[in-house]
């Protein structure tokens, strides 16, 4: 079920001033276990890709499947992390990660078991009832990893999810998520604008042009695990960002002068 295939997506909006191509001509496979960071500038259709692998936007053209299944409407057996971590104000952190359990008219107390484990493994054991005003953005985003992964899906989708975090937590929740990754097996397609954290975390990072977005590059990053943040102070991993760097001035996406 964690394998995804993309073929030939594209997808339009229509607007009052017309029609505006997104998306054009996707065609991207992930196996089951990659992680998988797509990278490109503001506006190339980055979100909306991962909205149509969920199933929440409809593809114009194309076709996505997960597993065995041709994904034609809402896909349940995902978690979605997005950039704010959504949390309801009035329930606990226990409650907000059982709140999916709700939502799927499944038994909380049955869950609750698990939920806990993991709370435990991203570091908020003993944090069950806090609320989530008592908590810091790092903190609120693990909750929400937490509720993405509490029905054990097999695929992880997340959008820009650590992009208003600051630096030092933002490197932290990195090595948490790998962590947490490697201990699932979770297939995981990752959205950001950072080309640092697309290295750090990926086994490949695919990197789209400008509006409508294309696939220009499909990159190996073959980093031994587990990958510690000291990797990003190395050559090998400067030689990896350059790559991606030099593909977005190929393209005009960065000028030097």
């Amino acid at each position: 079920m964690g394998m995804i295939r993309i073929d030939n997506l594209s997808k339009t909006f229509t607007t009052g001033d017309g029609v505006i191509p997104a998306l054009e001509n996707i065609q991207l496979a992930i196996e089951e276990g990659e992680f998988v960071s797509i990278v490109g500038p503001s506006g190339c259709g980055k979100s909306t890709l991962m909205m149509c692998v969920a199933g929440l936007l409809e593809a114009s053209a194309g076709s996505v499947t997960v597993g065995t299944t041709r994904v034609s409407g809402p896909f349940t057996q995902v978690g979605i992390v997005f950039q704010e971590a959504l949390l309801l104000d009035w329930r606990t952190v226990l409650g907000n990660v059982l709140f999916q359990i709700e939502m799927r008219g499944l038994d909380p107390k049955a869950y609750e078991s698990r939920a806990r484990e993991l709370l435990d493994r991203v570091g908020l054991g003993g944090f069950e009832r806090k609320y989530p005003w008592e908590l810091s953005g790092g903190m609120r985003q693990r909750v929400a990893i937490c509720r993405a992964l509490i029905h054990d899906p097999p695929l992880l989708l997340m959008d820009e999810p650590f992009g208003a975090l600051d630096t030092l937590t933002r490197d932290q929740m990195n090595v948490d998520l790998l962590r947490l990754c490697a201990e699932t097996g979770k297939t995981a397609l990752f959205i950001t604008h950072s080309i640092a954290e697309a290295v750090f975390l990926s086994d490949r990072v695919i990197v789209m042009t400008p509006r409508p977005g294309r696939v220009i590059a499909d990159l190996p990053i073959a980093f031994a695990d587990p990958r510690r943040l000291s990797l990003r102070a190395t050559p090998q991993f400067a030689e990896q960002e350059s790559r991606i760097y030099s593909i977005f001035r190929s393209i005009g996406v960065l000028r030097d002068e």
